[in-house]
């Protein structure tokens, strides 16, 4: 039985994570600060004793102590220590403000890190973002984790702010294998979505939750043009549970995760509106969104090369999933 410390276990990638880990067996300590999700998003294995969740946030020095003491205790019944870093501050309201993602995003991530090494953990998997690939992020086959990255600058864009921030935590991750102190990688999601979204700010739950509440959409002027590779959480977390499966590919490297069924936002829309029963959903258009990519297309060749993970949930399935939940 492994044991695995997931920061963010309540948010959209922590918390599926959490219930695939207590399925299969292993142990989890969880904590979060409920930003952007609810204990609800664990309530199946709330109780469960391989599951154990405390209400901690990762910017608190006391609580962390409290964290590693506890790792420390149970770590001597687990056959390997696994350390995931899914807590972010996410959502393009944040991006334009660095102030409201560093400490976490960075600093956080920065120090978790520090606690794994010190606790010996064998590894630890850094959740990291497609964002990176700022405005080159599309060619033919994809953008791949050894391209040169192009990102608009300070003068451009405060957007890239967000990008710079994960991108810095891809550098303490490979420090850290490089200097010998542990094993471990980070993987650049796309565009995650899941039934559990606790607010409508990220563009699935909104379409559905308008179209639900005002049978119509508003988006930006930039939908007008912008396609988007969606991931369902479930795709996201067993990508995790791949790579930390997999000793050889530990390696401080980086890995993307996407799917390859690119769509418009506009074709996103009348999507949802089919799986709702909604033909042809009105949709109206305000305000610009600086800096935003027209595509974002992600190669998988190397995960899949390295790994047996695949995406099993299509944009549609994911989306019935979507609708269903919100209709219990």
């Amino acid at each position: 039985m492994k044991l695995y410390v997931i920061s963010g276990v309540t948010g959209m990638t922590g918390s599926e994570l959490a219930k695939m880990l207590v399925e299969r067996g292993d142990r989890v300590i969880g904590f979060d600060n409920f930003f952007a999700s609810s204990i609800r998003t664990v309530e199946e294995i709330h109780g469960n004793p391989l599951f154990q969740f405390f209400e901690y946030d990762l910017n608190s020095p006391e609580q962390m102590s409290a964290i590693r003491e506890f790792v420390e205790k149970e770590k001597q019944s687990a056959e390997a220590v696994v350390y995931v870093n899914c807590a972010a501050v996410v959502h393009t309201e944040h991006f334009y403000h660095i102030d409201r993602t560093f400490e976490t995003n960075v600093l956080g991530m920065k120090s978790f890190l520090e606690q794994a090494i010190a606790v010996k953990a064998d590894s630890y998997i850094n959740c990291s973002t497609s964002e990176v690939y700022s405005m080159q992020s599309w060619k033919e086959g994809g953008g791949r984790e050894d391209d040169f990255i192009t990102m608009a600058n300070a003068e451009h864009s405060q957007r890239t702010s967000y990008a710079t921030g994960k991108l810095l935590t891809e550098f303490f991750m490979k420090d850290a294998v490089m200097r010998g102190q542990i094993k471990g990688c980070s993987i650049r999601f796309a565009n995650v979505y899941s039934k559990s979204e606790l607010y409508p700010k990220h563009i699935i739950p909104h379409i559905i939750t308008s179209l639900a509440e005002n049978g119509t959409v508003e988006l930006l002027e930039n939908s007008k043009k912008n396609r988007r590779t969606f991931l369902h959480n479930i795709d996201s977390c067993s990508a995790v549970l791949a790579l930390a499966d997999t000793d050889s590919a530990l390696d401080g490297s980086v890995y993307n995760v996407a799917t390859d069924e690119e769509i418009s936002i506009i074709d996103l829309v009348r999507l949802c509106g089919e799986c709702m029963g909604i033909a042809n959903p009105a949709i109206s258009f305000s305000g610009f969104r600086e800096s935003d990519p027209e595509r974002r297309v992600l190669s998988t060749e190397k995960i899949r090369s390295r790994t047996n993970w695949r995406p099993v949930i299509s944009l549609r399935k994911g989306i019935e999933m979507c609708v269903s939940e919100m209709r219990r």
